[in-house]
């Protein structure tokens, strides 16, 4: 499992979830416990979703790219 989900990323996670979890406690509702699901993908970095879609906000990774003068991998 490679992390797809970026510093930035984790941040807005995070502030969501808690959001999320506060409404839904103000408003004593259920609906709070989805406030999880981002506080969860933040914290292990890894997003199922953004695995469906061939999306990562995380560090690039050149691993398929030799290493060279043109090349930016650092292996």
């Amino acid at each position: 499992m490679q992390k797809n989900v970026g510093q930035i990323d984790k941040i807005i996670r995070i502030v969501i979830g808690i959001a999320v979890i506060v409404v839904g406690v103000i408003n004593q509702s259920w609906w709070g416990a989805v406030g999880i699901v981002p506080l969860l993908t933040a914290t292990i970095g890894f997003c199922p979703l953004y695995t469906l879609l061939k999306i990562s906000t995380g560090e690039s990774c050149c691993c398929n790219e030799k290493p060279g003068k043109n090349s930016s991998c650092k292996l």
